[in-house]
Order: C-alpha cells, then sequence, then structure tokens
C-alpha cells in the first residue's frame, strides 16, 4: 500500500471533492473490497471536521447471488430503513463520497429482466435521493480505488492492482511530490475559462462529425450553462463533483437531437459490458439502435421509462487530454468519460439550466428538460471529431477539430 500518496488521495476528496464543512455529516459508500480507501477517507474527514462519518458498504459478489436467487418480488422491495437512511442524510445535508470500482462484466450471466426490475424499483423509490443529489442539496463527489478483479481486467500481465493504482493516482494528480489540492484548484479554474467561452457563445445547436458514422446534431436547452470542474452546493458550499475530471458540459434540449452516434468505448452498465453499439434519434428519441454484445441489455437501459431513450447530457473533452494520452481503457465511466467526448442516457442536472432553481418541473422541461430514472454516460469522442456549434442565426463557429478544442 502506497501509504503517503493514499493519504494525499484520501486528503484531495475529503478537501476538494467534498469540501466538508466542519461539524457536518459525511457518507462514505464503498465496495467492501476498497476498505483500507475508505478507511483513510473516514479519517481525513474527521481530521477535516466532520461531525459523524457513515460508512454504507456494498459487495457485488453478494449482489450477484441476490440477482441470481431471488425471485421478482424480492427484486421490487426496497425496504423502508433504506428510504429512511436517505432522508436522513437529506434531513442532514450530508456530504456524500462514493468510491467507484465496478467489476466489468461480472453480471453477464444474469438476466436482464432482473436487473431492470430490481434497477427500476430501487429508483423509482429513491427518486428523492437521486434528485437532491444532482441538485446539488450538499456537496458530493465520486473518486475511485481498485479492486483485484476490476484491475485483471484492466491489465491481464501482472501487478494489476498496483498499475491500476498508479493510473488512479496520475489520472487524479496525485504525485509523490505535488501539492494535489493546489493542483486541482488551479485545474478548475481552467475548465471555468472553457466554460464560460462557451456560454458566451450560447450556441443553439452543436453538430459532430467524425469518420465512424457519427452523425449528430444536438440541440441545446433554452437557458442552458456549461460547467465541469467545480460547482456550488444550495448550502453554499464549492465542491468537484468527480475526481478526476476533464469535461466540460450542458444540458441537451431534450426533444432537438437528429441523427447518429456510434460509441467507441464500451460501456459497463450494471455489470454488463455493452460493446460496439450505436444509436439513432429523432426528434430526441432513440428509435434505433444495435450492439455487437449485450443488445439486450442496452434495450432495457432505453426501456427503463420515456426519460431513458432521451439525453440529459453532453459533455465535450479533448481528445488530447490526460486520461485519454494513458492509452488505457478503464471499464470504469468516471475514468473512460473523462477521456472521451460523451452523452447521458436519461435526467438531466437542473443546474445546467439557468434559474432552474426558481422553476417547477413542468417549467424546466418547457426549456428541454429530461426526466427519467437514471442517468448513464456513454463514450463517443474520436480522434477525428469536429464539433460545430451553430447560433440561433444559423451562424456556425468551429469547436472542435481533429478531436481537441480550436480554443
Amino acid at each position: 500500500m502506497k501509504t503517503d500518496r493514499l493519504e494525499k488521495y484520501a486528503r484531495l476528496i475529503v478537501e476538494v471533492g467534498v469540501n466538508v464543512q466542519k461539524g457536518q455529516t459525511v457518507v462514505i459508500n464503498s465496495p467492501v473490497e476498497c476498505k483500507d480507501f475508505a478507511r483513510f477517507l473516514s479519517d481525513a474527514a474527521y481530521k477535516r471536521g466532520a461531525g459523524r462519518v457513515t460508512l454504507r458498504w456494498n459487495d457485488e459478489i453478494v449482489m450477484k447471488q441476490f440477482y441470481t436467487y431471488a425471485n421478482d418480488e424480492a427484486l421490487e422491495e426496497v425496504p423502508d430503513y433504506i428510504v429512511s437512511e436517505c432522508q436522513y442524510f437529506i434531513d442532514k445535508k450530508a456530504a456524500t463520497i462514493s468510491v467507484s470500482a465496478p467489476t466489468p462484466g461480472l453480471l453477464k450471466d444474469i438476466e436482464p429482466r432482473k436487473i431492470q426490475l430490481y434497477t427500476k424499483a430501487t429508483s423509482e423509490r429513491l427518486d428523492f435521493y437521486r434528485e437532491f443529489l444532482m441538485g446539488n442539496g450538499a456537496q458530493w463527489s465520486i473518486a475511485s480505488y481498485p479492486t483485484e478483479a476490476w484491475a485483471e481486467k484492466v491489465f491481464s500481465d501482472g501487478d494489476a492492482f498496483d498499475r491500476l493504482f498508479d493510473a488512479i493516482l496520475a489520472a487524479s494528480r496525485v504525485l509523490p511530490d505535488n501539492d494535489p489540492v493546489a493542483e486541482w484548484r488551479e485545474h478548475m479554474e481552467e475548465l471555468a475559462k472553457r466554460n464560460e467561452i462557451l456560454n458566451d457563445y450560447n450556441f443553439a445547436y452543436l453538430r459532430f462529425e467524425n469518420s465512424l458514422g457519427t452523425d449528430l446534431t444536438v440541440g441545446l436547452a433554452e437557458g442552458h450553462i456549461w460547467a465541469g470542474g467545480g460547482e456550488v452546493a444550495k448550502n453554499g458550499v464549492f465542491f468537484a463533483p468527480n475526481i478526476p475530471t476533464e469535461e466540460t458540459f450542458t444540458m441537451p434540449h431534450r426533444n432537438r437531437v437528429n441523427g447518429k452516434v456510434v460509441a467507441t468505448k464500451p460501456l459497463n452498465y450494471n455489470g454488463k459490458l455493452i460493446e460496439d453499439f450505436y444509436l439513432i434519434f429523432k426528434d430526441g428519441k432513440v428509435v434505433d439502435f444495435d450492439a455487437g454484445k449485450e443488445k439486450e441489455t442496452l434495450k432495457n437501459l432505453l426501456e427503463v421509462d420515456e426519460g431513458s431513450s432521451y439525453i440529459g447530457e453532453v459533455a465535450l473533452i479533448p481528445y488530447d487530454s490526460p486520461i485519454s494520452n494513458t492509452g488505457i481503457l478503464f471499464y470504469n465511466t468516471l475514468f473512460d468519460e473523462n477521456a472521451s467526448c460523451h452523452l447521458a442516457l436519461g435526467c438531466a442536472y437542473p443546474m445546467n439550466l439557468k434559474d432552474s432553481d426558481k422553476m417547477s418541473e413542468e417549467e424546466m422541461e418547457a426549456k428541454g428538460y429530461n426526466k427519467s430514472l437514471v442517468h448513464v454516460d456513454f463514450m463517443f469522442g474520436s480522434a477525428d471529431m469536429k464539433i460545430t456549434g451553430i447560433k440561433d442565426d444559423g451562424r456556425e463557429v468551429l469547436i472542435f477539430e481533429n478531436g481537441n478544442f480550436v480554443f
């Protein structure tokens, strides 16, 4: 264990990721395999002044057993104590740290219908908590730590765990001889400058084109806001929701997406690896699709609810960026989405819409907001991606050429 760097990493997540305030309740969601990191996070949170740290453990192996043996009634039950716990965290305005360390393809033999039943039931019962987090009701951040199974999927030729750990730390700007907190503050300032440029343009549409077959026009919500890097929660605290992050993102208009998009990286969704897929949109909705592997899983994702077949996020990431340049396929959205332009099927982030905190859900929907029980990112960036911004008056502005920003 690289104790010194792990301590620095945990401090980064606590001080920059969720920016824990004195006396604040902190929730840490973690796989049991990541217990060492969770303990460092807890220690850093208490040293920062947290009032109470609550650990919520999850275990993918036990979850696979549940999917294998549970009947439909059990899959659709969400116990009241889980609902009450989430409401408690909302009442406490708890800062939430989630450790992302999925095992790609773990659930490949599980019937997709069973996963869909559980996912939909859980999403519906806990929708109020998801809205609290996506609406930045308090600080939240996603970080990562390797597991043996995940590491062996990424690196199959020895020392997999240590190599993945080094890659995670490097992507998160945690180096042996630097101050990651200072570097992250500088990095967020650079992302803020890019957001400002895009906000000043106030594009009506974006057009994406590459040689792989992507030819997609994405309308942007009326009053959309480009964001990325750092955000301000409703309690007034500045935080970084994803570590690492390289993206600048905004809200597409639900009904103004047309054309074809071809994914360039596999999507690890609910333990199943969807590969070699494309989507075709008409007036915002997916009307056709295919996948080389796990087509049924993709179909189930698109059918979770009405909103899951529309998009809620469009994000721009240069091909020549730190995570992309590693050449590593992480099989983890937290990293892969920050190596590639991506879209998200499902719910939009209200914070990407001007004055959304003063609007009803119906008023947001009139501006282009998409509501869904899910939010699933998939990657479609490429080395030859061209992106053109189109203004209301039809004027076109080149944003990307050969996979990278031109400004």
